[in-house]
């Protein structure tokens, strides 16, 4: 109350008492800003490039550092996976075939390499857009230009492995290229018309030998059919034949032996002839024929 009245009668006039207590609340507040700004935080998968005066003097792993307040500062590098996508970029074939491409570039800056990253491009982006992204065109249109425009349809894991290569070559710097990934290739709708024209007549060709095929294993199997059948009547003439054979000489060798038991034994007719007679004689005879009679002395003799 008295500072108020004082400053009443001095016309409203601060005296050297508010000069004092602003300088102290600035030193307070100077104080506490320096004392926050000691500190400072690195994530991981981030490093901290430190610079003194604008120049860099180290870089900061993950975790709680200190630095100069007002002095020092801090700048975060990410040395994740990132990913670059270029959208329409275009290429000649061999065959002078023109293409629209879709190609994306995964990279990442090594820990070894954030120092270097910073002095010589000042961030990530000015890095991609300075090396990766002046340099992916050129090596693109390049290892397009060495295939025919269906060889790299045909082909196509081929041809992004031989693009990631090239890329992995010619981009020399702070980074690691980690892959590169061919996801679309245009091409003009005439060619992409003619194509198609010549998938339908390849996949006619090939329905058509897909039919020939068919058709020369139904005749072998015909075929095969044929021969076994043939066999089989063969196999069964051929056994019917022997059986015949089988039965004639049976036959022939009874024959034989009848006929050998015959000569050597003549009473056996005679026994034959009386064994089957019933013992009485004829009814009626011939003229001038006489009756039959057995010889039983030549039989009993026997």
């Amino acid at each position: 109350m008295d500072m108020v009245l004082e400053m009443a009668r001095s016309g409203g006039r601060p005296r050297k008492g508010w000069f004092m207590l602003g300088a102290l609340l600035l030193g307070a507040l100077v104080l506490l800003m320096a004392f926050f700004g000691s500190f400072y935080t690195v994530d991981q998968g981030t490093r901290g490039v430190q610079l003194r005066y604008g120049a860099v003097i180290g870089v900061a792993q993950p975790g709680l550092h200190l630095k100069l307040p007002f002095v020092d500062e801090v700048k975060f590098v990410s040395v994740q996976n990132q990913t670059q996508v270029y959208e329409k970029l275009e290429a000649y074939s061999r065959d002078q075939q023109p293409a629209t491409m879709r190609v994306s570039v995964s990279f990442h800056i090594p820990d070894d390499q954030v120092q270097a990253l910073y002095a010589q491009y000042g961030g990530i982006e000015a890095l991609v857009e300075r090396l990766v992204s002046r340099k992916l065109p050129d090596e693109l249109k390049n290892v397009f230009g060495g295939y025919n425009a269906i060889s790299v349809i045909q082909d196509r894991t081929q041809f992004g492995i031989d693009v990631s290569n090239a890329v992995k070559k010619g981009t020399v710097g702070p980074l690691r290229i980690d892959g590169v990934q061919v996801e679309e290739i245009e091409f003009s709708q005439a060619y992409e018309d003619s194509i198609e024209k010549r998938m339908m007549a390849e996949v006619e060709i090939q329905t058509k030998r897909q039919n020939l095929d068919t058709e020369k294993i139904n005749a072998e199997i015909s075929v095969t059919k044929a021969r076994a059948r043939a066999d089989s009547a063969l196999a069964e003439a051929t056994a019917q034949a022997e059986a015949t054979r089988i039965r004639g000489d049976a036959e022939a060798a009874a024959i034989k032996a009848r006929g050998e038991a015959l000569r050597q034994n003549a009473g056996l007719v005679q026994l034959t002839v009386a064994e089957k007679w019933d013992g009485r004689l004829p009814q009626t005879m011939l003229p001038g024929g006489g009756v039959p009679l057995l010889d039983l002395r030549a039989t009993q003799g026997k």
